[in-house]
């Protein structure tokens, strides 16, 4: 038997390469299907299946590109959404891979098709070595249940509490969870970080195991994840499987300062390095989405097709910049800055810059600032500065003129520790406001300076809604 769990950074997505008697599957591909093509090859492995969990909505599926490549079959649990899939397999069909054994447990509730697969070493069908539970089942938290209709959060919670107590806890205490996404991930709240785990381990742990049906769908429907809007980008890609990346994704054009400059004014300039460079110094109107964020983040502040180009930090792979957004279907870079920010700057191109701040020197003078909570509103209601008001920072563009922020008047933004509010204060200079400090180190370091915090749902003074009204129990 051979087994590979491959991460992708930046995503938290985890897919996973099966082997049995020269035999293969890889459940949940993405995009870059090279990555699995070549542990096949070192294996020496024929690639038979490529198995599907459920339809991915953070990043595009490389299922079809992989099955076109290798001649393997698509399959997936039997669904209208998985029409793309060359075979369907219904509640408990069983798959076999040399000496083992596939047995598909419908698991709906993160999204209506998800299907778990549980694991079988031959001669052992009695107990199961692990299960594939896509975003179901993840390490100490289950899947988000709001996805496919934010007012049917209640029914999916309970739909998953059932599918995981009936249909996956029974597999054992000993059986692998491998779940296809890690902490991080948008598809999920507060993700373990805790790589593989077990079912024994979630039942003692996880809180699906621990709470009650009504207490776990109430937990559910109070979660109010951010739900990126280039998630219904990728629903629509991944119907059909997803998308090949495209050849010419490869030929990256570096660009020098002059023609950069004249280049950007048709697109969309990302800045990829850490908010304490951009702060310094950076290309008016950039964006600054750091490197390990371009997926998901460059995802949200993208306006497809326009043309992106990218500054990079030095030393960064200008492939890996280019490839963490091809991941989320963004194949508009046109361009990439030669030399970086340092080119620019020494061509004596302008600069702008933006202000930083410490916890302390923020808490010192709390009177002289505006403040801004850019993190999602669970984080916000954990803990956050007192009388700040409070956006997602994907929304924070389309509900900037209901915050009442005064572009005139210092303001300070703040996130966990300092990248997302990079991202804000540079749309916030983008729109004109003239003294924007990022506070470096966030509501991580205030809270370990032991700085006043305030806890629970935003005041009137706080906050702009950025979640939709809790749906209401069915009656």
């Amino acid at each position: 038997m051979y087994f590979q769990a491959i991460k992708t950074p930046g995503l938290a997505h985890v897919a996973y390469v099966l082997g049995s008697e020269g035999e293969a599957l890889v459940v949940d591909p993405g995009r870059d299907v090279g990555v699995y093509l070549d542990v096949l090859q070192r294996q020496r492995l024929r690639l038979r299946y490529v198995l599907q969990t459920h339809r991915q909505e953070d990043f595009v599926q490389g299922t079809a590109e992989l099955a076109r490549l290798s001649g393997a079959q698509v399959v997936a649990g039997r669904h209208p959404i998985n029409a793309h899939a060359g075979m369907q397999v219904g509640e408990r069909e069983r798959l076999h891979l040399g000496g083992l054994t596939l047995v598909a447990f419908h698991t709906p509730g993160h999204t209506p098709e998800s299907t778990s697969w549980a694991v079988y070493l031959e001669p052992h069908h009695t107990r199961a070595w692990g299960v594939f539970t896509g975003d179901a089942l993840f390490a100490g938290e289950t899947g988000r249940t709001d996805l496919q209709d934010p007012e049917r959060t209640y029914e999916n919670a309970g739909l998953l509490y059932d599918a995981l107590h009936q249909k996956v806890l029974p597999l054992g205490d000993q059986a692998l969870v491998l779940p296809a996404h890690g902490p991080g991930s948008v598809c999920g709240g507060d993700i373990a970080d805790r790589e593989p785990t077990t079912l024994g381990l979630e039942r003692q742990s996880n809180p699906v195991f621990l709470l009650s049906r009504s207490d776990f769908i109430q937990r559910k429907v109070r979660e109010r994840l951010p739900r990126p809007g280039y998630f219904t980008r990728m629903e629509e890609v991944n119907l059909h499987g997803g998308h090949p990346l495209l050849a010419e994704s490869r030929a990256i054009t570096f660009l020098g300062p002059g023609g950069f400059q004249r280049a950007i004014q048709s697109g969309q300039l990302l800045d990829a390095r850490e908010p304490e460079a951009f702060a310094g110094g950076h290309v008016p109107g950039a964006l600054n989405v750091w490197m390990n964020g371009l997926s998901v983040f460059g995802a949200q502040v993208a306006r497809p097709p326009t043309p992106l180009f990218l500054i990079l930090p030095e030393h960064a792979d200008p492939w890996a910049a280019v490839l963490a957004l091809a991941r989320v279907g963004l194949d508009e870079v046109h361009g990439v800055l030669a030399g970086g920010f340092g080119a620019w700057r020494d061509a004596g191109l302008p600069v702008e810059h933006s202000g930083t701040l410490t916890p302390e020197a923020l808490f010192a003078r709390a009177g002289h600032f505006q403040t801004l909570d850019v993190r999602g509103r669970a984080e916000f209601e954990q803990g956050h500065i007192p009388q700040t008001r409070h956006v997602y920072v994907g929304d924070l563009e389309a509900r900037l003129p209901q915050l009442g922020l005064r572009e005139d008047l210092p303001l300070a933004v703040t996130c966990s520790v300092g990248h997302r509010a990079g991202l804000a204060v540079s749309i916030l200079l983008r729109h004109g406001f003239q003294q924007v400090s990022n506070v470096l180190g966030g509501t991580k370091a205030w809270t370990r300076l032991e700085l006043p915090v305030r806890r629970g749902p935003p005041r009137p003074d706080e906050a702009v809604a950025t979640q939709p009204q809790e749906p209401s129990p069915p009656p």
